[in-house]
């Protein structure tokens, strides 16, 4: 209740206390991580040039990174298989530029397509975790 002189004015406002506005979203929790001069002096130039301090740049490139999981036994075996596809395929083409047989020609075009089968797997969203 204020007073005006010889009367009293009640007020329904608040009163403010005044004082930062309260956060919406309060982070609590730490990360350290270690850096070299170098990629401290990158990460912040390119804080700077986005106009963002440091931790929010950090936390906006840790929400966009995309992250592809290791080579399992399966994918490893896969890929030996298609370092021996392309020994063939080059042991073939060595055949064929020697001797010129159509059926060379015709294998080496299937062992293509064996070798663009295993290329799309690796390059395939199946594998990736996000």
């Amino acid at each position: 209740m204020e007073t005006n002189g010889k009367t009293s004015v009640k007020t329904d406002k608040p009163k403010h206390k005044g004082g930062r506005p309260k956060v919406r979203v309060r982070r609590e929790t730490h990360v350290k991580v270690r850096l070299t001069a170098t990629e401290r002096f990158l990460i912040t130039g390119k804080a700077k040039d986005a106009g963002m301090r440091l931790s929010d740049w950090i936390r906006a490139a840790a929400r966009a990174a995309k992250i592809v999981a290791r080579l399992k036994p399966e994918d490893l075996q896969i890929m030996r298989m298609l370092t021996g596809m392309a020994n063939n395929l080059n042991q073939l083409t060595k055949l064929a530029h020697r001797d010129g047989i159509l059926t060379i020609a015709i294998k080496c075009g299937n062992l293509l397509v064996e070798i663009d089968q295993a290329l799309k797997y690796f390059n395939s969203d199946d594998r990736q975790d996000t």
